[in-house]
């Protein structure tokens, strides 16, 4: 009976539930949508209308102004593509081209993405390992955190090139020389989330701990690493996004055939604005999903420890 009296409020709560995501999530997403695509298409008719103008002028061809302001949207090589020219070039780039061949963004997609993972993997291991050593260790803490902060001043592209010269001397070719890169970016959003983690847990807590004779290793498994969790998990969303820049821009300066990198670099040469969009707009997908599963993965474990959002 008591069941049967509690569904019929949730069924009327269901709706209320609905409305109120619709009004605090989606309106607020598609407003900012909407507003970035009329700065997009004013921006497009501004940087392309002077020489599209001049091409229908140099053509000797009457035009009217409509005829020039729907022409400035569909040129075949524009400064500035419009919203539907980058809509179609990734549709056609990706449905409408097979995977498996060289024009197609998934491929690319896939090439870029695996060096991405691979170098994510590598960099969160490290910077677990690293956050580790220096929380256990105070001498570390003064001599290695310093080079680790200074380690991300060095700008990656002048970097990149100089890890694929190495890496190909010592004969590793391929993806790894890429995924170095990657790892190289993407280990130090992990290294100081995990430092700030382990270091968390209340000084009341650790006394208690001492006062119970555990030994480090037991507060470390106990208290320390439950409490690093959520920073944990944080700090690998911004190292995956990270880890994906750093593919991308491996790919820039090594002579890459294939990657996003290398869809973007090919379009610079040729003038392809539209396919340097696509590619952009594919890495931006890319990099949301991943994000989007580290942020799965830390609603799950946090389901699975019992800690509240």
């Amino acid at each position: 009976m008591r069941t049967e009296a509690i569904a019929p409020l949730r069924a009327a709560h269901r709706p209320h539930a609905v409305s109120r995501w619709v009004a605090e999530s989606a309106v607020p997403v598609l407003a900012v949508v909407g507003a970035i695509l009329v700065v997009w298409m004013v921006a497009t008719y501004v940087l392309n209308v002077t020489v599209q103008r001049d091409a229908l002028d140099r053509a000797g061809t009457p035009y009217t102004a409509g005829e020039l302001f729907l022409a400035t949207y569909t040129m075949e090589r524009p400064i500035l593509p419009s919203p539907h020219q980058v809509a179609q070039e990734l549709w056609k780039t990706t449905v409408g081209t097979p995977i498996t061949s060289k024009r197609s963004l998934v491929y690319h997609g896939w090439i870029t993405l695996s060096s991405t993972l691979v170098g994510f993997g590598i960099g969160t291991l490290l910077g677990i390992g690293l956050a580790v050593l220096i929380v256990h260790s105070r001498t570390l803490d003064k001599s290695l955190m310093p080079w680790i902060v200074s380690s991300q001043t060095i700008p990656i592209l002048a970097i990149a090139p100089m890890i694929v010269v190495v890496a190909n001397a010592l004969g590793v070719t391929g993806l790894l020389p890429k995924a170095f890169i990657s790892t190289y970016l993407s280990f130090f959003p992990v290294a100081v989330g995990m430092v700030t983690g382990l270091r968390s847990p209340d000084r009341l807590h650790l006394d208690l701990m001492r006062t119970y004779t555990a030994t480090s290793s037991q507060v470390f498994w106990k208290l320390r690493l439950p409490a690093a969790v959520p920073f944990l998990f944080t700090s690998m969303k911004v190292g995956i996004a990270a880890s994906l820049v750093g593919a991308i821009v491996a790919e820039l300066p090594t002579g890459a055939v294939a990657g996003l990198g290398a869809r973007l670099l090919a379009g610079s040469y040729y003038g392809q604005t539209v396919q340097i969009w696509s590619a952009l707009f594919a890495a931006a997908l890319m990099a949301a999903v991943l994000v989007a599963i580290v942020g799965m993965l830390d609603r799950i474990v946090r389901q699975r420890m019992g800690i509240r959002s």
